[in-house]
């Protein structure tokens, strides 16, 4: 079946991203999440849609067959928090999520209002542990052509 997932990697540079972020802290925390996840997947970050910024490949199929192709680390520099995505898996622990600091989390998803006010050495460690374990047994390799 067809890749028909709206959200795709796109040229656009992730810099003018953070450049359109409005709030200073905002935009200061975004340019140090976009840093932390290049550095932890060895890959340059890529804007997907509009608004979504990750590292990494990977193509994820569900039982009706149909397949995609999204980030395996990333986050999206919304106005209300920074929304990073690292896995049910990692929302699921409490022993990591109690020492992260001041956050909420939806299903697979971490808001942070401002990094000031978490462990950065936390958020290191949850998106590292999303980097190992993002979908393994979907997991394709999935080459990133901004790569050569």
């Amino acid at each position: 079946m067809a890749d028909t997932n709206k959200t795709r990697a796109t040229d656009v540079p992730v810099a003018d991203v953070i450049a359109g972020v409005p709030d200073p802290v905002r935009r200061a925390d975004a340019a140090t999440l976009v840093d932390l996840i290049e550095e932890i997947s060895g890959e340059p970050a890529r804007l997907w849609g509009a608004s979504l910024i990750g590292c990494g490949a990977y193509v994820y199929r569900y039982d009706s067959g149909r397949t995609g192709e999204i980030f395996r680390i990333g986050f999206s520099p919304r106005k209300a928090a920074q929304v990073l995505y690292v896995g049910q898996r990692v929302i699921s622990d409490p022993g990591l999520m109690g020492r992260l600091g001041k956050h909420t989390s939806g299903k697979g998803c971490l808001y942070i209002k401002r990094l000031a006010d978490v462990d950065l050495a936390v958020v290191r460690e949850a998106l590292t542990r999303s980097w190992q374990a993002t979908f393994p047994e979907a997991l394709e390799a999935v080459p990133n052509p901004a790569i050569p």
